[in-house]
């Protein structure tokens, strides 16, 4: 297999989980070879912790050389479709975060079924920009759905193809005290809230594991058919003034903080997500299935493979325990290898397996949009309080 060249554009929180993993990649060649941020020092901290051979001024910059075969674009959500559209189109494979891309920038008009509407068109419109770009360029899009290579949902699929029982009813979530990007405080630069930035990794996991069921059953496609959700902005009541307390994050301006939305799927099946930015104890992300001959339950974070108990804040030092938790006393789930227990090192095994043998990917272009229409088809669904039927094909 040939050596696979790497480019980072950004070189923040994602991009040092990216290369983590690329560095645990066994079987293929890989090169880390350029970073770019729009902080140059940043880049240039980021190829001398790494070794990332050099760094450039731009995206636009990277995206011109020849030699880099796949970016990892680990940038805000708002610049997922330009970047994507424009590596294609240089024959660049693209490795993005989620979610793929979303409504930016000011839809017009006050919140309300209109916006949402609007907001929805947008996202799908991006999607589909994306898609082109893709597709006419010959290049793959490898989604970064870290929830699908996870071990926990890797086993859950292997037992699923033995047992043979039905999944009737998923319930996933992810939750925590809130992000602390100034982006993700305002719609117009984070395109949504807990559900868009939270809910990409449930709804992903739900499609997922929906397509792969129908994929062994073979039943064909098991496709999300509609959408029923509710979104909340928890931060602006009367309860968190009331109780005046700062462990969560508080300063957002207009996005949701608290999501709940139900996926009806083509075989008359439910999943149920919950999202939220207002949830103290650390990253929750947890996922059941029921099945019609079995229960699966997996929790990646927090998860019991290591407790540790201390009195002392200081005990650890700097030591790492579990991401974002508000406390370092009392009982504390301790991470022993977070990325792998979340599947980012699986997630870039893949990736770059896909590129070298010229494959799909287990998480790529069809799984990025789903995941799209169906937040941006939750909001409509908030807004104006009723079942949303997804028809878009």
């Amino acid at each position: 297999m040939k050596t696979i060249s790497v480019g980072f554009i950004g070189a923040g929180f994602s991009a040092h989980l990216h290369v983590e993993g690329l560095k645990q990649v066994h079987g293929v060649g890989i090169r880390l070879a350029t970073v770019t941020a729009t902080r140059p020092e940043r880049a240039a901290a980021f190829a001398q912790a790494h070794g990332v051979a050099k760094t450039c001024a731009s995206w636009q910059e990277l995206l011109a050389e020849p030699g880099i075969d796949v970016v990892c674009l680990c940038v805000p959500n708002a610049l997922h479709a330009p970047i994507a559209v424009a590596a294609a189109k240089a024959g660049k494979h693209v490795i993005c975060e989620k979610p793929m891309t979303g409504a930016f920038g000011s839809a017009g008009g006050s919140a309300g079924p209109e916006r949402a509407r609007r907001e929805r068109e947008q996202a799908l419109a991006s999607v589909g920009e994306i898609e082109r770009a893709v597709r006419e360029n010959g290049v793959l899009f490898l989604y970064a759905e870290n929830w699908v290579y996870a071990p926990a949902m890797a086993k859950t699929k292997r037992l699923l193809k033995q047992a043979k029982g039905a999944i009737i009813d998923i319930r996933a979530e992810e939750s925590h005290s809130g992000s602390h990007a100034l982006r993700s405080r305002r719609r117009e630069t984070a395109g949504g809230g807990s559900l868009l930035m939270l809910g990409s990794h449930p709804i992903g996991a739900a499609l997922h594991l929906k397509a792969y069921e129908g994929e062994i059953a073979g039943t064909g496609p098991i496709r999300a058919t509609s959408v029923t959700a509710e979104v909340a902005a928890l931060y602006d009541t009367d309860a968190v003034r009331r109780a005046g307390h700062s462990w969560l994050v508080s300063d957002w301006q207009d996005v949701e903080t608290w999501a709940n939305l139900v996926i009806g799927f083509s075989d008359g099946t439910k999943a149920v997500v919950t999202a939220s930015f207002a949830a103290l104890g650390g990253v929750r992300n947890t996922f059941e299935v029921y099945t019609t001959n079995a229960v699966y339950r997996g929790a990646m974070t927090p998860n019991d493979g290591l407790t540790a108990f201390t009195p002392d804040p200081a005990a650890f030092g700097t030591e790492y325990l579990h991401e974002k938790i508000e406390s370092r006393t009392g009982w504390i789930s301790v991470a022993p290898d977070e990325d792998w227990v979340r599947g980012y090192p699986q997630e870039m095994q893949d990736f770059v397996e896909a590129i070298a043998q010229a494959r799909e990917p287990l998480s790529g272009l069809a799984l990025a949009s789903g995941v799209v229409e169906v937040i941006y088809a939750a909001y409509v669904s908030a807004e104006e309080g009723r079942r949303v039927d997804l028809d878009r094909n």
